[in-house]
């Protein structure tokens, strides 16, 4: 009888490529979200990476990080979360995507909303 192992305990090949936690060597994972405001949508490209080793700092491996600015007439922000999962980090950051308003004329990618 074989003992049943979760997904996440499997060490994957690409982890080895790392030398140095300096590094931060990540897999990405890409997600789709849409939110409507007043009738419009707004799709947001959320990326979520799946680090090696948690970076200095931290204590979880999954970051997940909207493309998109949220609350941008009080304080702007990018919607991120943190998380022991994939599931954790995105649930961080779709929640953040709920909670807080987004403004249609205004929902810039990080890269313009940057200036590049």
């Amino acid at each position: 009888m074989s003992a049943i192992v979760a997904p996440e305990e499997f060490v994957s090949d690409w982890r080895f490529a790392q030398k140095f936690v300096s590094e931060e060597l990540a897999e990405l994972h890409l997600f789709s979200f849409k939110k409507c405001v007043s009738g419009v949508e707004i799709d947001f490209t959320i990326t979520v990476k799946e680090f090696a080793t948690p970076p200095p700092g931290q204590h979880f491996r999954f970051f997940a990080q909207a493309d998109k600015l949220i609350n941008q007439k009080v304080a702007p922000f990018i919607a991120s979360g943190w998380g022991n999962s994939i599931l954790d980090a995105l649930a961080g950051c779709t929640r953040a995507i709920r909670e807080f308003p987004c403004e249609p004329d205004e929902a810039k990618s990080t890269e313009t909303a940057a200036g590049a």
